[in-house]
């Protein structure tokens, strides 16, 4: 995979720091790397976003690149509307891509939120780009109750769409899981279709980059780069 894009079954459970852990990865493998963040929300312009945070977990030698940041922390077509500001559209998210991808090993492409999200006012969504970039989905779920659901609706969006998906990571795997998390280790890869490619640790974005980079690896499993036995 020389693009692959990373979505979320919903926001805030861990995409970034997912995408950081695939970074540090290829990294350590000696590959280039880029992460490309086509709508950025919720930060101004002299905050750090979520590409910022992928640099600094995984490491200065990651090339990171923005196509548009929009100040309140909404789904990108919404944000850019109120803003007053252009939208991001698909073709501008595949061809930036493809630029990456010409000189770095893998791109990682963050979505905002989760796979269906309007980017622009014709209902474009990531899915749209990655179709267009001719690259896989790796889907990013919440660990316990409710999740199932989530990840099969994912699923089933990017098989409509026609877009193929490695697997899914659980974003953010807590320390003590509960019965629901423990049994969708088993569940999701039915509801998905696909494999368990992944369990990043609750708080490993607290971590120092020193070791979250050490242990990347130890949290994805091989098709991922990782050593992960899920």
């Amino acid at each position: 995979m020389s693009v692959l894009f990373v979505t979320g079954t919903c926001t805030e459970i861990g995409k970034t720091v997912t995408t950081a852990a695939l970074t540090a990865t290829a990294l350590a493998q000696g590959r280039s790397v880029a992460v490309l963040k086509p709508a950025q929300t919720g930060v101004t312009a002299d905050e750090p976003g979520d590409a910022a945070e992928v640099a600094r977990l995984a490491g200065p030698r990651v090339t990171t690149a923005e196509l548009a940041r929009y100040p309140e922390p909404l789904a990108p077509e919404t944000a850019a509307r109120r803003a007053g500001l252009p939208p991001v559209r698909p073709e501008e998210i595949a061809e930036a891509a493809a630029e990456l991808a010409a000189s770095h090993d893998l791109v990682l492409v963050e979505g905002a939120g989760g796979l269906l999200v309007r980017f622009d006012e014709q209902g474009a969504t990531l899915a749209d780009a990655a179709r267009l970039a001719g690259a896989p989905v790796l889907v990013v779920a919440q660990a316990g109750l409710g999740a199932l659901n989530a990840v099969a609706l994912t699923a089933l969006a990017l098989r409509t769409h026609g877009i193929d998906s490695p697997g899914v990571v659980v974003g953010s795997w807590p320390k003590a899981p509960g019965l629901a998390a423990r049994c969708n280790l088993d569940d999701f890869p039915r509801a998905a279709g696909t494999p368990l490619l992944g369990r990043v640790p609750e708080g490993a974005g607290n971590l120092p980059p020193e070791r979250f980079r050490a242990q990347a690896p130890d949290w994805l499993a091989p098709t991922l780069g990782g050593t992960a036995v899920l």
